[in-house]
């Protein structure tokens, strides 16, 4: 029989005297893992917290944009409100202006009427005057007649040359008062407006 193998030699003894070695390895350890937790953790945190910020970054740029909508719409209608306020105040210059040409119409219209009425009064005398001339002048009575006949048919144009301007003046007085109302309507509307801005 072959010789059986010696057998294995017994461990070495622990050094005596060394356990704190172990105790201090152990203590480092678990600050390692403790510190690693804690950094571990911070992080967490930090990432979290940039996530929000950059949530809530998100939210402010969207919450611009619906803003600066909103100012671009309010500046299109603010331009539009301006340009009506424009339009009407030149349309309300354009009514005063017509209407001061129709007053100063209306003030030819009644000069002329003033004049033809004084017309038809010196028609009217110079009628009387000729058929007075024809009443003391009986042989001239043939020549004032034409001549009254004349005068009368100046006198009856004279009165529908009158009557016409009359006319023109009444039409004219209607045509005022409605662009005084046109007018007093364009300044209430830029009235409303300029209470609106």
């Amino acid at each position: 029989m072959p010789d059986a193998p010696p057998p294995p030699a017994p461990p070495p003894p622990a050094p005596a005297g060394r356990p704190w070695l172990a105790i201090t390895l152990g203590v480092l350890a678990a600050v390692f893992l403790i510190a690693a937790g804690a950094l571990w953790s911070e992080v967490g945190d930090r990432n979290t917290s940039i996530l929000e910020s950059q949530n809530r970054l998100a939210q402010t740029q969207a919450a611009v944009l619906v803003l600066q909508g909103q100012a671009a719409t309010a500046n299109a209608a603010t331009a539009r409100i301006q340009k009506r306020m424009d339009e009407v105040r030149a349309e309300s210059a354009q009514r005063q202006t017509d209407m001061d040409g129709i007053k100063a119409g209306d003030v030819e219209l009644q000069a002329d009427l003033d004049k033809t009425r004084v017309n038809a009064t010196v028609f009217q005398t110079q009628m009387e005057n000729a058929k007075i001339a024809s009443i003391k002048h009986e042989g001239e009575a043939e020549l004032a007649q034409t001549k009254a006949s004349l005068m009368e048919a100046d006198l009856d144009s004279a009165r529908s040359n009158a009557a016409q301007l009359a006319g023109e003046l009444a039409e004219a007085k209607a045509s005022a008062a409605d662009l005084q109302t046109k007018l007093e309507t364009a300044e209430a509307l830029i009235a409303k407006l300029q209470a609106k801005t």
